[in-house]
């Protein structure tokens, strides 16, 4: 089979699965996985998508994506809704919906009553478990706002990352310290604040990393997000993405830089560790803490 274009062509598509797909976790690669080669997303889109704002949902989807945002469809009656997507979609043949799927006003609507509306095929996806948990993105940012981002990438299915605009820093890491990136971030969720084992991408090229994010209490006291690479010494463009693979430590207020420098080198070699043997193959995550290679 052909893989499915990214790019959408309405009258091309016979599948649609409906769905925010906020975070395009594996609860959500259950309805993507049924698309086939003519399959799209038709993503009721809300301002709270912070997980994979915009066309992201395209990249990790690999499929075309549909926006409308929920404000355009929520007062719209069950009938009203089905035939918006025949309009859009003139070829429609298949939906693909998730167990829990509600539409119409008010939520009037469910996915036993889209089989009866819809006039070809609708297939009502299961509910998804991963580690007897199922799988939502709600779950997922409490994961990612509690420390737990090793956790939460497994209910991804991948590394969680954010996108930022590079900004200049405050001047001192590369003469004090260590030289950092510094990033803008808009749109996605932040894990939570402390010090990340991370990948950072610079172009089409990915580099291990130890990330920070919080207020730099010990220095300046302003909020930042930045990364430093290991081992490489790049040139930047304009925006980059970091990965978070393991959270190492809460932020922390140190008495000098010489303490602060030290608490950084034994971050850097945590996150070597770290980096080493967590990989997201087959969804395992290999602790370093059992190794005895974590320190504090």
């Amino acid at each position: 089979m052909k893989k499915p274009s990214t790019v959408l062509v309405k009258n091309k598509i016979d599948t649609v699965a409906i769905g925010s797909f906020d975070g395009i976790h594996l609860g959500h690669m259950q309805l993507i996985n049924r698309l086939g080669e003519n399959g799209a997303l038709f993503v009721i889109d809300k301002d709270n998508a912070n997980l994979t704002p915009g066309i992201k949902r395209i990249e990790y989807s690999k499929h075309p994506c549909m926006f409308y945002h929920f404000l355009k469809v929520k007062e719209l009656s069950g009938k009203e809704f089905v035939e918006l997507l025949k309009k859009q979609f003139v070829n429609l043949k298949k939906i693909v919906v998730g167990y829990d799927f509600v539409f119409g006003k008010n939520r009037s609507c469910n996915a036993t009553d889209l089989k009866k509306s819809f006039p070809g095929e609708v297939e009502i996806v299961d509910e998804f478990f991963y580690d007897g948990i199922s799988v939502h993105s709600s779950v997922i940012r409490e994961l990612l706002m509690s420390q737990q981002v090793d956790r939460a990438n497994k209910f991804f299915g991948r590394e969680y990352s954010i996108v930022g605009k590079v900004i200049k820093g405050q001047g001192i890491g590369s003469k004090e310290l260590v030289p950092t990136i510094n990033i803008k971030v808009k749109d996605y969720l932040l894990p939570s604040n402390g010090v990340y084992a991370s990948r950072t991408k610079v172009g089409e090229k990915i580099y291990n990393s130890v990330s920070f994010i919080g207020n730099r209490v010990s220095t300046d006291g302003n909020f930042s997000v930045e990364t430093h690479i290991l081992d490489e010494n790049i040139e930047v463009g304009d925006e980059i993405e970091i990965f978070f693979v393991y959270f190492l430590r809460e932020n922390k207020k140190f008495d000098n830089l010489q303490a602060l420098k030290r608490q950084i080198a034994q971050d850097i070699q945590n996150a070597r560790c770290m980096l080493k043997v967590c990989k997201f193959y087959n969804y395992e995550l290999s602790s370093c803490k059992e190794k005895g290679c974590i320190n504090g």
